[in-house]
């Protein structure tokens, strides 16, 4: 049985070949672009929802909340947790593994290959991919929240102790008596 980070992965290079595959038959076809403009809306409103959390900052049960009250049920009072997406990373790879084989399988119908002017929905699509983003971009500035992360953290001096002494009682000043358990005095010699 596979664990879940590489069932992800699997599930993300058959997702990126298969779309591969589907702009190469495009490319070559000429054709379809009405089914390529519906593929994209598809995924970019996927990608929306993967990166937005599952619950609003500002709505808290249900209705808007200005975090000056104390919470009233459960659910409010829930332990507060980092970021949870809407669409769960997994989930948001097969659903758009799903929607590129669906589009694959359309272009295979002279029925849905649509005349347009290609141009026109590139361009549109670009706009609306930019104003799309611009908002949930703002969205995630005013809320303080990244949802993508690049490994973990690491601190300038992790691990090293600074200081006179270069132990926990870095930054303190030679000759002024350092206080312990009850009230004694304790002098580094």
């Amino acid at each position: 049985m596979m664990e879940g980070s590489d069932q992800e992965d699997n599930s993300s290079i058959e997702s990126t070949a298969a779309k591969a595959l589907f702009f190469l038959r495009i490319y070559l076809i000429q054709g379809y672009f009405i089914v390529a403009y519906g593929l994209g809306i598809f995924l970019l409103n996927n990608f929306i929802a993967f990166l937005s959390p599952l619950e609003d900052p500002n709505d808290v049960g249900g209705q808007r909340d200005d975090g000056l009250s104390l919470p009233s049920t459960a659910k409010e009072g829930k332990e507060y947790r980092p970021f949870a997406r809407r669409l769960p990373e997994f989930k948001f790879w097969l659903a758009c593994s799903r929607g590129v084989i669906t589009s694959i399988v359309m272009t295979f119908f002279s029925v849905f290959d649509v005349p347009v002017f290609w141009p026109i929905l590139l361009m549109y699509f670009g706009v609306l991919f930019f104003m799309t983003m611009k908002r949930q971009i703002a969205h995630m500035y005013k809320h303080k929240y990244v949802p993508i992360s690049f490994g973990k953290h690491k601190y300038k001096d992790a691990g090293r102790e600074t200081g006179e002494y270069g132990g926990g009682m870095a930054g303190s000043i030679a000759g002024v008596p350092q206080y312990g358990a009850g009230g004694a005095v304790n002098r580094r010699r």
